[in-house]
């Protein structure tokens, strides 16, 4: 009975930027501003998705699914955030921990899938584009997206209920912003073999199959557009795949930046290395979410054009 009253924690205290006082705050305002951005961008994105006929295909199908997923996951984390840079309220209760770390996990995983599905709409628009309408039919794309996010959702409640069931030894103090996985996983005082293999197959399934669905679409998709003969066909299909390119080479440039440093750099400068952690998953959190419907909107006639209708549109008296 003593033991389990040790190794039960009630709430977690998450570090932040506590180290910065100073800076804190200026990473409040930044915050607060990326996240209204957030949501008012990626809103207006999934209304026009909603709203105008012209964006009833697949492609923005899966963009407005991407635009849910990207004011769910910030809203997950940014408001408990935000309260954290400017107060002394850095605590955060179990149930709530798990929730946090459930949604982060669940989005990132779906993110993966949807980022992969989209690549293989723009594979199937540009190298087969007679067959497109059978490929790619309403009753698939929706099947595409639903599997996306059961799969993130079930990854996710496998991952946390594992993480969540270890014990934590009254070491209750969260050297991050939020309740990353990794982070909580480095305060368990029991054996974590099992969590890093099944992270291990997670990470297989839902970052390296999706990127290589997106690598051999984009090499077929080169393959074809080079085959062109008419220079505007050849820049119609260059655009509509590069805002998804830039969009995948931030996502997964993060995500590599964060999880596949050498181990030899976690010894030396420590401290350091985990404020650039901290900064890099903020990064990661916010400031991808805010580009994403920036960078589709810049690169895309369609989105443009139904965002002016959207805003010019007279309401019904």
């Amino acid at each position: 009975m003593d033991k389990i009253n040790q190794t039960f924690v009630l709430e977690f205290l998450l570090l932040g930027l506590s180290g910065y006082p100073k800076i804190e705050i200026i990473y409040f305002v930044l915050i607060l501003v990326m996240y209204l951005v957030i949501l008012t961008g990626n809103g207006v994105l999934i209304i026009a998705s909603i709203f105008d006929s012209r964006l009833h295909t697949p492609m923005y199908f899966f963009l407005g699914n991407l635009s849910f997923l990207d004011i769910c996951y910030t809203s997950s984390s940014v408001p408990s955030t935000l309260v954290s840079l400017t107060s002394k309220k850095r605590n955060i209760s179990f149930s709530g921990c798990a929730v946090q770390m459930f949604f982060g996990f669940a989005m990132g995983s779906t993110e993966c899938l949807l980022l992969g599905m989209m690549a293989f709409d723009r594979y199937a628009a540009i190298c087969n584009p007679l067959k497109y309408p059978i490929i790619v039919n309403k009753v698939v794309y929706v099947l595409m997206a639903s599997v996306s996010w059961l799969s993130g959702g079930i990854n996710s409640i496998v991952q946390t209920s594992l993480a969540m069931r270890l014990p934590f030894c009254e070491n209750n103090i969260i050297n991050h912003f939020t309740c990353e996985i990794l982070a909580v996983l480095k305060l368990a005082c029991a054996n974590i073999s099992l969590n890093i293999i099944t992270m291990v197959i997670s990470n297989m399934a839902f970052l390296v199959l999706p990127l290589l669905v997106m690598f051999f679409s984009y090499m077929f998709i080169l393959y074809t557009i080079l085959r062109m003969n008419s220079a505007t066909g050849r820049r119609k299909a260059f655009s509509t795949c590069s805002a998804h390119l830039t969009v995948v080479i931030i996502f997964y440039g993060t995500i590599f930046f964060m999880y596949a440093k050498p181990r030899s750099q976690e010894l030396h400068g420590e401290d350091k290395l985990q404020t650039s952690d901290k900064l890099i998953s903020l990064f990661y959190g916010v400031v991808t979410p805010m580009l994403n419907p920036i960078i589709y909107s810049l690169r895309n006639k369609d989105v443009k054009a139904a965002v002016k209708y959207l805003l010019n549109r007279k309401p019904i008296q």
